[in-house]
């Protein structure tokens, strides 16, 4: 939702600044990586200050596609690297914070991360299996800019739980919106 309603609107005016950045786009890529598994290492000892280290990854990640894009260095590969890692970073996030509850005795928290990770996965999948098919899927109303912001929001106020009901529903919301959106693109 936020990247189909903002794109890249901060590629303008930062675009200057992402021209000068002297490291490639897939070294940006793999550094949110690195900082983002950190978080999920920090999560279940200090939640807030894993907080901080998502919202450090993710500016990596919001980089690294606006270095490609201004600069002329976008690749399949460097889009294909993206989005295996941005994988392997929400796996990471989500365990971690279901460990996190799970050792503070909150189960069903454990639980409601755990199943937003299946959505997660699932609307990943939908998207890749539809343009497998031809058809471009980026529909729905929690992607994983939302989902990110979400978790920041989350770690840093504690609200974990009700923010992983919200993202829950909204995750499988989505995925129903993907499979509707191919379905009336096919039809």
């Amino acid at each position: 939702m936020l990247s189909a309603r903002l794109g890249h609107f901060l590629d303008a005016p930062l675009g200057f600044i992402a021209k000068h950045i002297p490291f490639s786009p897939n070294i940006l890529t793999v550094t949110g990586f690195v900082i983002t598994a950190i978080a999920a290492l920090v999560i279940p000892y200090n939640i807030r200050l894993g907080g901080i280290f998502i919202m450090i990854g993710g500016i990596f990640d919001m980089l690294d596609g606006m270095v490609a894009r201004t600069s002329g260095k976008t690749t399949k590969f460097g889009a294909f690297l993206d989005s295996v890692l941005d994988r392997y970073s929400d796996a990471f996030l989500f365990l971690s914070i279901a460990w996190y509850l799970a050792a503070h005795g909150d189960h069903t928290g454990s639980f409601l991360s755990i199943g937003t990770l299946v959505g997660a996965f699932i609307i990943s999948y939908a998207r890749a299996r539809s343009e497998g098919l031809g058809e471009s899927c980026h529909t729905g109303i929690l992607e994983r800019p939302e989902r990110i912001i979400l978790l920041i929001f989350a770690t840093l106020t504690g609200w974990l739980v009700p923010v992983l009901w919200i993202m829950l529903v909204l995750t499988h919301i989505t995925v129903i919106q993907r499979v509707y959106h191919v379905w009336r693109m096919m039809r």
